[in-house]
C-alpha cells in the first residue's frame, strides 16, 4: 500500500496486548477500511519487579506475538515504553492504597491514566483518529443528548464496561471497541481463521505485576518496609491475636488468618492508624451505604436528586438496585435496596442504566 493510499484512509491505533482480543480487533479495522498501526505498550519489566521467573502482561513473549500478528496483517508495529509513568501511576499507587487499608484495582487505574490517555495522545500526535482496544464493550452516540456513551458488551460473560467506567467523553468520542458485539468463541474462530499465533493463547487474570497474587510479599520488596504486626480484635475490642501486618488483608477474607474461634471469622475493618484488623462473623460483612469519589460520569453530565439506578462494587459482580445523590464535593452517596457484602474502600462501584454505564467512582467510605 502506497502513502498516498494509506493517507486517504482513516488511522487507527492499535493498543496489541499479545493476546487475542486485540490481535482479532486489529485485523477487524484492517477489514473496515482503517490504516492500522500496531502499538504494544512496554508497563513493566519483570527483572525490576522481582518476578522475573512468571509470565505477566507486557511479557518479552507478549511483545514477540502481537509483533507477528502486525507482520502477517503487513501494518506498521511499534512498542512504546511507560514503565516510568507505569510505575509512579499504577504500581506505586497500588502501595498507598494497600497501606492505607484499601483494596486498589489496578486495571481501572491503568485504563485511566495509562492506555488511552497515553494511547490517544500519541495517535494524535501521528494523525490517527482513533484508539482501538479488544475490550468487549460498546462505544454508541446518544443522538437526543450527543455524549458518548459506553455500553456492556453483548457477550455478558466477558464484558469488561466496569473497569472503563473511567473514560472521559473525549477518549470515548475516539475509542473503538470492535469486539463489543462478539463472543470469546467467535473471536477465537476468526483468529483461528486467521492463523493468528495465539488463537488458543489463554487470557490473563491476574494483576499484571504480581503474578503470583502475593501483594504483601510484593509491597514488602518494593518499599523495604516493615509492616508491624497489629492486634486482630472483635468489633467489642476483644483481642484474639496477632496479625501480619495490614498489607496483608482485605475485607471479605477469611483464609490465612490463623484465628481459631467458636465461629468462622472475617476480616471486617482494617485501621491503618494502629495496625489492628477487625474480625466478625459474615453477617458483619453486609452495609446498604458507600460514599465515592474520583467520580467520572457517562451517560448524565451530573447526578440530580435521587437517581435509581443498578450498582457493582467489584468486577465480575452482581448489579444490585441503589439510590444515588451527588453529596458535593466530588463525592457520591450510594444507598442499596438490599445490603450488599464485603464493600470494600479502594474498589470502584460502577453504576448502570440497563446495559449503559452512568458512570462510577472509587468506594473512600462504607456504611
Amino acid at each position: 500500500m502506497t502513502e498516498t493510499q494509506n493517507a486517504n484512509r482513516p488511522g487507527a491505533l492499535i493498543a496489541m496486548s499479545g493476546g487475542v482480543d486485540s490481535s482479532v480487533a486489529a485485523w477487524l479495522m484492517q477489514q473496515k477500511g482503517y490504516a492500522c498501526t500496531g502499538i504494544t505498550m512496554r508497563l513493566t519489566r519483570n527483572e525490576t519487579l522481582g518476578q522475573s521467573g512468571f509470565h505477566t502482561c507486557c511479557s518479552e513473549k507478549d511483545i514477540e506475538d502481537a509483533a507477528e500478528v502486525a507482520y502477517a496483517m503487513d501494518i506498521p508495529y511499534e512498542v512504546l515504553d511507560f514503565t516510568a509513568d507505569f510505575r509512579e501511576k499504577i504500581i506505586e499507587k497500588f502501595i498507598r492504597v494497600y497501606e492505607a487499608g484499601g483494596t486498589p484495582n489496578p486495571c481501572i487505574d491503568c485504563n485511566r491514566y495509562m492506555k488511552f490517555d497515553h494511547l490517544l495522545s500519541w495517535a494524535r500526535e501521528h494523525g490517527m483518529e482513533y484508539v482501538v482496544t479488544g475490550h468487549y464493550a460498546r462505544v454508541e452516540q446518544d443522538e437526543a443528548t450527543g455524549r458518548w456513551l459506553l455500553k456492556k458488551g453483548l457477550d455478558e460473560g466477558k464484558d469488561q464496561s466496569y473497569v472503563l467506567y473511567a473514560l472521559t467523553q473525549e477518549q470515548l468520542a475516539h475509542t473503538v471497541f470492535p469486539l463489543g458485539k462478539m463472543t470469546k468463541t467467535e473471536v477465537r474462530h476468526v483468529a483461528e481463521q486467521n492463523g493468528f499465533v495465539n488463537a488458543h493463547k489463554h487470557d490473563s487474570q491476574d494483576i499484571c505485576f504480581v503474578p503470583d497474587s502475593d501483594y504483601a510479599s510484593f509491597i514488602r520488596r518494593r518499599t523495604g518496609k516493615d509492616y508491624p504486626s497489629g492486634n486482630f480484635v472483635l468489633a467489642d475490642g476483644t483481642v484474639l491475636g496477632k496479625n501480619k501486618g495490614v498489607i496483608s488483608y482485605t475485607v471479605g477474607q477469611r483464609k490465612g488468618l490463623g484465628v481459631s474461634y467458636k465461629i468462622p471469622l472475617y476480616v471486617c475493618g482494617i485501621d491503618p492508624a494502629n495496625g489492628n484488623i477487625t474480625l466478625g462473623s459474615e453477617s458483619e460483612l453486609y452495609s446498604r451505604v458507600l460514599y465515592a469519589r474520583d467520580v467520572n460520569l457517562i451517560s448524565v453530565p451530573e447526578i440530580k436528586g435521587e437517581m435509581y439506578v443498578t450498582a457493582m462494587v467489584r468486577y465480575r459482580g452482581r448489579e444490585e438496585k441503589a439510590t444515588v445523590t451527588d453529596e458535593g464535593d466530588g463525592v457520591i452517596k450510594l444507598v442499596f435496596d438490599k445490603p450488599q457484602r464485603a464493600v470494600t474502600k479502594g474498589q470502584a462501584v460502577v453504576m448502570y442504566d440497563g446495559d449503559t454505564v452512568v458512570g462510577g467512582g472509587t468506594i473512600c467510605k462504607v456504611g
